[in-house]
């Protein structure tokens, strides 16, 4: 029998995953919960490892059919573990990206990635005392800068809140019990919401409010807060902060969802005289237009281009393309850096020309 041995080599033998587009090559698939699966990946070539902050998401192309979709997961994996990255996500029943990984990915299988991105993490919002509140799959940041200060600062202070709708949909559950008995400082509480027949619980119940947050992290005033989950779970603990005198200065939520495309666009000139722009896809070897106040992005689908889009808010960084000509006004939230900018990269969901434009697409 053969067996494949792989080289060793130290990280810093290896090159850096870039924020560039990537192939991950699927090696391990584990179920976490219900509907709840934890994938893990390795560079498609060796010699990399992966360079990112806890907390930050990529964006994944999922081949569901004749045209991929693009699908934004947060890195529940910890860069102090660069061999390998993961998502652990949560499939909903009008899932489609989630429920085809669920139904078809298995080790040796490989997608195509775009980022890291994104500035919900410790890292760039440093504390001296943690409050990590989450719901539901919002959990798997607070795993990721969890794991990552249990490996570079096993003493930090924190206090892990998780909410879930029973004992059994709790993610994480054992490994955040064990980070509660070897770190220190690691002070960690469950609420839920129902119990099912026979189960057996003694923590809290409920939905999370002022009292429970009070109940569970008494010095919650003085922590700087990460919060992830639903929007209804969010603003209720934005508003029980707020009532409480919190200063929301040390609040930082991630809040992540795609929106719908927008529907395709015959361009006319405008009768108040404002001009469409002329949008040149060189790749394409088409020619369209834009009007006045829409984006790239939409003038691309109107003209028949494809150009990659997850999120359409300017975060998520996948629509990124080479403008090679003309002016654009761009509004982001994050999704691409100024030395990308300085390159001449635009979001093409989020870039308004300004002069008729040529990209890269």
């Amino acid at each position: 029998m053969n067996i494949a041995v792989t080289q060793y080599r130290h990280v810093d033998e290896m090159r850096p995953w870039s924020d560039r587009e990537h192939l991950l090559e699927c090696v391990a698939v584990t179920p976490e919960a219900a509907d709840v699966m934890t994938f893990t990946f390795k560079p498609n070539k060796p010699g990399l490892w992966f360079r990112y902050l806890p907390g930050q998401f990529v964006t994944l192309e999922i081949p569901v059919g004749p045209e991929p979709v693009m699908r934004t997961y947060t890195l529940s994996s910890s860069p102090s573990r660069p061999y390998t990255v993961a998502v652990t996500v949560k499939a909903q029943k009008e899932s489609i990206g989630t429920r085809w990984m669920f139904d078809n990915m298995k080790p040796g299988i490989t997608l195509k990635a775009f980022g890291p991105l994104g500035d919900f993490s410790y890292a760039k919002h440093p504390g001296k005392k943690y409050l990590f509140v989450s719901a539901g799959s919002g959990v798997t940041p607070m795993m990721s800068m969890t794991r990552d200060l249990s490996d570079r600062a096993p003493d930090s202070d924190i206090t892990f809140l998780n909410c879930a709708r029973s004992p059994d949909d709790i993610i994480f559950r054992w490994e955040l019990e064990a980070k509660a008995r070897d770190m220190p400082n690691f002070q960690l509480g469950f609420i839920i919401e129902q119990l099912g027949r026979g189960q057996l619980w003694s923590g809290l119940k409920g939905r999370i409010d002022k009292a429970k947050i009070a109940l569970l992290a008494p010095d919650f005033l003085d922590r700087t807060v990460f919060c992830c989950g639903p929007a209804p779970f969010m603003a209720t603990v934005r508003e029980a902060l707020e009532g409480a005198g919190f200063d929301m200065a040390q609040y930082h939520e991630e809040a992540f969802q795609p929106v719908k495309a927008e529907p395709l666009v015959v361009v006319a000139d405008h009768a108040d005289g404002e001009q469409a722009t002329k949008v040149t896809f060189a790749m394409s070897g088409k020619d369209g237009l834009c009007a006045p106040g829409h984006t790239v992005l939409q003038a691309a689908r109107a003209s028949g281009v494809r150009i990659g889009a997850a999120c359409e808010s300017g975060l998520c960084g996948t629509c990124k393309v080479m403008k090679l000509s003309g002016e654009v006004e761009m509004d982001h939230n994050g999704g691409i850096l100024d030395d990308e900018i300085d390159e001449g990269y635009i979001l093409a969901c989020c870039s308004r020309p300004k002069t008729d434009i040529e990209i890269e697409a």
